[in-house]
């Protein structure tokens, strides 16, 4: 079930203020891309290249665990409106596939959005395939307002 909650901010607004919050994300050029937003919902877009690669070949778990976590501050951020202090306290991820240099789609539901914590899952696939990458889920702690 994906907790459908109303959307503050657009996904314009959600990428300017990820630029904005986290430059260290654009060193070496953006790759990690907001594709869409609906509410309850994210997706998405890590473009990986060489800089995500690991021996072999084949996209790192860093890149990919950034790619869940990101989709989970990404979705908070659009429903709650820029509230830069909501953090990761937990993140669990497996990996199920190796997928190689190209675009990797992170889809995000949100599975509760309390008043304090919000848990999510991500679902990892490699564009244009159906198997699944990885499986993650986050928590995030919401700051008072």
């Amino acid at each position: 079930m994906i907790v459908q909650t109303p959307l503050k901010l657009s996904c314009q607004d959600v990428s300017s203020l990820l630029d904005e919050i986290f430059p260290q994300l654009l060193e070496g050029g953006k790759s990690y891309f907001v594709d869409w937003i609906k509410p309850g919902e994210t997706q998405m877009r890590l473009v990986a290249d060489q800089r995500h690669l690991r021996p072999g070949g084949t996209v790192s778990g860093p890149a990919l665990m950034a790619l869940a976590d990101v989709s989970a501050y990404v979705i908070i951020l659009a429903t709650l409106g820029p509230v830069a202090l909501a953090v990761t306290t937990s993140l669990n991820i497996n990996f199920m596939a190796k997928p190689g240099p190209g675009d990797i789609l992170g889809h995000c539901k949100v599975m509760k959005f309390g008043k304090r914590l919000v848990v999510v899952e991500v679902d990892i696939f490699a564009e244009n395939q159906t198997e699944l990458v990885a499986h993650a889920t986050a928590t995030y702690s919401i700051p008072p307002v």
